[in-house]
């Protein structure tokens, strides 16, 4: 599976493949939380006000590139994640918010209005 910008259809994302196994997911400070090339739906522990978005590896993004508006952009030794959507497509259209800061296990969480699937061939 593939994800796609609502508004520009270009591919965001590398190809991903849901995580079955989630004793694979790591909550441990500064290191990804979900594993390359998987995504998985929150539960919400990971982090709040994530229950129900997609979270991905960070490196999984493709034609992607940090919010214009340095506001969005707070975090320690990364991004902290907490001041709204801070990944934009490479024509500037929110997709998502990556949470990439050393006090927490890192992740993308995707919007689901702003992104699209398409299933692998």
């Amino acid at each position: 599976m593939r994800l796609y910008c609502r508004k520009c259809n270009i591919p965001v994302t590398k190809e991903l493949e849901l995580l079955l196994d989630k004793d694979l997911l790591s909550e441990k400070d500064g290191e990804p939380h979900v594993p390359e090339g998987f995504y998985t739906i929150s539960d919400g522990e990971y982090f709040t006000g994530s229950e129900g978005q997609m979270l991905i590896y960070c490196s999984d993004l493709i034609n992607c590139t940090y919010h214009p508006d340095k506001t969005r952009l707070n975090g320690c030794c990364g991004l902290a994640g907490l001041d709204g959507p801070n990944r934009v497509c490479i024509n500037g259209h929110e997709i998502g918010t990556e949470v990439s800061d050393c006090w927490v296990a890192n992740a993308v969480r995707i919007s689901e209005y702003a992104t699209y699937t398409m299933p692998s061939k």
